[in-house]
């Protein structure tokens, strides 16, 4: 398998500026009462794309749900712009983070534009009714995620991708500085996995996400966090995070770098399982 990692569109980024720089320190996340990773410490740049990469039950999830302040850390903070997530109301919470949950089941009968429509809950006052703006965030997530004319669509009619475009943009419509990401390419054929992709690049916001694809994790993302074994490698570029060594002893298989014939990257290639 060869998948270019990066061309001239996929530099890696910044912007100082924009709301959502993401400070972890000291986390330890559990599933239950079992810790299932922990001793994570990093900060991400306001902007910046962000892949976690880990086997099955390596607790991507976990830690993401943690990083949603949907789960108490066992120890450690997460900040957002300076502040601790754990200590700010649910509605302040709700307007510094999103999360796309894996494989999230919305009511069957809500409609398309009500179910996007849920993202801007934060923002309205108690038993508050949508405005103009409010509309025009929801029109405007849908036509990110190639909605538009779905508003009038119930859910249960729609396909197991366009159940998670729908809620991707009602994370869209959230309008906040961080958007969160488990395993968002799931269920997505291959033209709206890369759609998806290349729009959380092109995103103001902050974007963390799960991934299991690597190439997609390599090519797509400006930093990359391995976790395995109860631990988080440190956040680094993908050439460095996704080296052959690290794929060998995290994954069990053999890859390794060329230079990209049509770009000034490198091509992450897979060639099999470790023998």
């Amino acid at each position: 398998m060869i998948h270019e990692s990066q061309n001239p569109k996929l530099e890696p980024h910044r912007k100082p500026e924009r709301a959502g720089a993401v400070c972890v320190r000291g986390l330890a996340c559990a599933a239950g009462r079992r810790t299932v990773v922990e001793g994570v410490d990093f900060e991400v740049w306001a902007g910046e794309t962000i892949g976690i990469v880990g086997p099955n039950g390596a607790g991507k999830t976990t830690l993401l749900r943690t990083m949603a302040g949907l789960v108490a850390p066992r120890a450690g903070e997460v900040l957002v712009d300076g502040r601790a997530l754990h200590r700010v109301s649910l509605r302040e919470r709700a307007r510094l983070v999103s999360l796309v949950g894996q494989d999230e089941q919305p009511p069957a009968d809500l409609l398309v534009g009500e179910l996007v429509a849920l993202g801007r809950t934060p923002y309205l006052p108690p038993w508050g009714a949508g405005g103009d703006d409010e509309r025009a965030a929801v029109d405007e997530a849908l036509r990110l995620v190639d909605l538009a004319g779905f508003e009038g669509r119930a859910v249960r009619r729609l396909s197991g991708g366009e159940r998670q475009r729908a809620l991707l943009a009602r994370a869209l419509a959230q309008r906040t500085p961080v958007l969160l990401l488990d395993e968002p390419t799931n269920h997505l054929d291959i033209t709206h996995q890369l759609e998806l992709l290349t729009l959380a690049r092109e995103l103001a916001q902050t974007v963390v996400m799960s991934l299991h694809d690597l190439a997609l994790a390599d090519r797509y993302c400006d930093r990359v966090l391995v976790v395995d074994g109860g631990r988080a490698h440190p956040l680094e570029p993908p050439e460095t995070a996704l080296r052959a060594d690290v794929l060998d002893r995290v994954f069990g298989v053999r890859a390794h770098r060329v230079p990209a014939p049509d770009s000034p990257g490198t091509h992450l290639i897979i060639t099999g399982r470790k023998a």
